[in-house]
């Protein structure tokens, strides 16, 4: 098959969301040389960590508005060198504090990205699911790069210059989005953003039955999912006694069994039903969480990694499903609407999981995940089962 422009501006939104998601997965595996070089506590560093991520989800429904003015290859831009700026900003910081806010930093500016490439790539591809799923291997590529690159760099030489690695991933990919991707014209681009009642159009989105329904089964499991990711390494480490590399490398199979499965999950989301597939994939996702909690060896680890990983896949099909339901005019807002309501609702789970970890245990903090999933899936089981049509 001829290599086309739009397979141009598939793979270079891809290699975006690898470097924003690398930069939110290089602190990781390096935790515990973050709290020792700071003195701090798995709950202070589950607070910078969710910081970032409700940062993150923030700027999805801003980042929507601006790309409706100023066009998706400015925004997407923006994305991309803002998180190598503020990367640098977290690896240099001197104390906690201005660490903290360049964390957070780095959660805006990573927002930006997914919900403009998103409803760029649904405008170009009659298969939103299969484009959408090809554009979240960004996520996982990220994930098996960055957990195994930032624990041995961290090792050997200190989490700052681990942490540091974010702004040589970003700096090519900036140059070659600048040089290859066109100009995108803009929406409304005499339009501002403030005199368009941003709260108001927020609300009406949200409050739309479909929308509401899928965003409280986001939450749930997006809460288990960043939890966990923020703080798997350091589970590993402490409740099994793995060394950090053997941690970054179970960490990264994750990434990797989640990049295996995700474009097949979105492929038959288009082919399938929608709602069978995501409910499919939770299961699947809880039945991993509890898998984490054995002690039988690497195998077991393994195991519950693909389980895991298929399980966070099922963005792959809710994703596309919100598409569906909205008009091409009103992707760019109400898809940035729907991220923003569950990336934020989600992202205090690295919060959550740093203070259940500290006053319950690792193995009452797992069960706790495992519960929420559980309850994303009856929620989607229950639409199905019954037909409800949300």
């Amino acid at each position: 098959m001829k290599w086309q422009y739009r397979d141009t501006v598939l793979l270079l939104c891809t290699c975006a969301f690898f470097v924003t998601y690398f930069a939110r997965l290089a602190f990781s595996p390096v935790v515990p040389f973050i709290t020792d070089d700071f003195s701090v506590s798995n709950t202070q560093i589950g607070i910078a960590l969710s910081g970032m991520w409700i940062a993150y989800g923030l700027t999805q429904y801003p980042s929507g508005l601006l790309a409706d003015r100023f066009g998706e290859k400015r925004i997407i831009l923006l994305s991309v060198g803002g998180t190598a700026v503020l990367s640098f900003v977290a690896a240099a910081s001197p104390v906690f504090v201005l660490f903290c806010l360049g964390v957070a930093g780095i959660g805006a500016v990573a927002g930006l990205h997914y919900t403009v490439a998103s409803t760029l790539l649904s405008r170009t591809y009659d298969d939103t699911g299969t484009a959408i799923g090809i554009h979240s291997l960004g996520a996982p590529a990220a994930g098996l790069i960055a957990p195994v690159a930032a624990a041995w760099v961290g090792v050997r030489y200190g989490w700052r210059p681990a942490v540091a690695l974010v702004v040589l991933c970003a700096l090519p990919i900036f140059v070659l989005f600048l040089w290859r991707v066109h100009p995108t014209e803009p929406r409304r681009p005499d339009t501002e953003s403030t005199d368009r009642s941003i709260g108001g159009s927020f609300v009406s989105f949200l409050v739309r039955p479909t929308i509401a329904f899928s965003t409280c089964v986001a939450i749930l499991a997006m809460f288990a999912i960043n939890g966990l990711i923020s703080f798997l390494p350091t589970f590993l480490v402490e409740f099994h006694g793995y060394t950090p590399t053997l941690a970054g490398i179970v960490f990264s199979a994750y990434f990797v069994a989640r990049g295996g499965t995700q474009i097949g999950v979105g492929a038959l989301s288009d082919w399938y039903d929608r709602d069978v597939v995501i409910a499919g994939c939770l299961l699947l996702g809880m039945v991993g969480i509890l898998l984490f909690l054995l002690d039988s060896g690497l195998w077991v680890a393994f195991l519950a990694v693909l389980l895991f990983g298929t399980g966070t896949s099922f963005f792959a099909a809710l994703e596309p499903k919100m598409l569906d339901r909205l008009s091409e005019s009103e992707r760019n807002t109400g898809f940035g609407v729907f991220r923003t309501a569950y990336v934020v609702g989600g992202s205090t789970g690295s919060i959550g999981v740093g203070a259940f970890a500290d006053a319950l245990g690792w193995h009452r903090t797992f069960l706790i995940l495992a519960v929420l999933f559980a309850a994303s899936f009856t929620l989607v089981a229950i639409n199905r089962l019954f037909r409800l049509g949300y």
